[in-house]
């Protein structure tokens, strides 16, 4: 191959008979030498999406705040060029490991990654060090815009994103996402019933709720950060949940193998995402509210009627003509009933939106 060319260390496979490579090549050549198609080309004209201007910040503060223990998936790349794979001997063992030479006028068009390439040449602005570590990208010969464009359709019609739940399981970066996991294994209820991989139940799952409802109400609870109650965070949302489980009388009989959660989901509101938010809701005013004797006054939730043939009570708070309503007006509603029942009044803004669902009833009688 005459003039200038990149060298790189490949291996040859082949995908519907044709060759392609897989190549390491280091971070700072990524923006040098991926080219990614001028967005305000129409999009019958590129061969990717628009970039999004949320996901490349994203992604690069997770490159910069995380340089010493990141994950970057391969890039997938199509080749417009003369390109030379020269295997390392003739043997069979590594005929297919060599050296592939491209040439420096090759056109390079990335048809998965073009946000992992963009993040990578913002992170190492504020992480140089980063510039020679690597990213292993797969090369395909380029066979026209309508190659590229299936290509990327295929990569991207097969691609699963994991479950809510999932990812909090197995994030233990996230603080909020760790003190889930932290309740999980601290409390024998959510052990038990707490579905770890799903973000929706089936009306005869054996599990009551999802470890992403878990997540979102230790978020009402906790904060974001997971930070509330400073050092003491996690033992004061542990305690929480040990204290609601054995305060619904139900949840325990569920323990004891008395009834079934399908038959709770069937019968009760309890037994669904929009009232554990609720309870997160309420236990961040609880704790506040009364720091010291929070606990005790958790064991006033056993005198709810938490039956969804209680109309008066729960439709619509939380209930719709076709079932629950997990809305954030349903927690904040639902979770004006459990402040009541602990004992704490509620505040102007929790007032408001009790006096507007109240008004609301009365809009819909005279209506009738």
């Amino acid at each position: 191959m005459s003039g200038n060319y990149y060298t790189f260390a490949a291996i040859r496979g082949v995908q519907a008979g044709s060759e392609y490579y897989v190549v390491m090549v280091p971070l700072k050549m990524v923006p040098k030498i991926f080219e990614f198609d001028c967005q305000e080309l129409p999009a019958d004209l590129r061969a990717q999406r628009v970039l999004s201007n949320v996901r490349v910040p994203q992604i690069a503060a997770y490159l910069s705040e995380n340089f010493e223990e990141y994950t970057l998936s391969s890039l997938c790349a199509s080749v417009n060029g003369a390109l030379e794979f020269s295997p390392a001997n003739d043997s069979l063992q590594f005929r297919n490991v060599g050296e592939l030479r491209l040439s420096m006028e090759a056109q390079i068009i990335l048809n998965d990654g073009q946000h992992r390439r963009a993040a990578i040449e913002e992170a190492l602005k504020s992480r140089p060090k980063l510039e020679n570590e690597t990213i292993s990208v797969v090369m395909f010969v380029d066979h026209g815009l309508e190659r590229c464009q299936q290509m990327f359709a295929d990569l991207n019609k097969n691609a699963v994103r994991p479950s809510g739940s999932l990812n909090v399981l197995y994030d233990r970066r996230n603080p909020l996402a760790r003190l889930s996991t932290a309740v999980l294994e601290a409390i024998p209820f959510f052990q038990e019933f707490l579905e770890l991989e799903k973000t929706s139940l089936s009306n005869r799952a054996k599990n009551l709720f999802t470890l992403s409802s878990l997540n979102q109400a230790n978020k009402w609870l906790a904060g974001k950060d997971a930070n509330r109650y400073g050092d003491e965070t996690e033992a004061i949302v542990v305690e929480f949940w040990r204290c609601i489980s054995e305060a619904i009388p139900d949840w325990q009989r569920l323990m004891n193998g008395n009834v079934t959660s399908g038959d709770l989901r069937k019968e009760t509101v309890h037994a669904h995402g929009v009232m554990l938010q609720a309870m997160g809701v309420m236990g961040a005013r609880l704790i506040e509210a009364n720091s010291e004797n929070w606990p005790s006054a958790l064991s006033s939730l056993s005198k709810i009627n938490w039956s969804k043939r209680n109309t008066d009570l729960w439709r619509p708070r939380v209930m719709g003509a076709r079932g629950m309503d997990g809305s954030v007006k349903s927690v904040h509603l639902a979770s004006n009933v459990l402040l009541q029942a602990v004992g704490i009044a509620l505040n102007e803004k929790e007032q408001a939106n009790e006096d507007a669902y109240v008004a609301s009833l009365g809009d819909q009688v005279v209506q009738a």
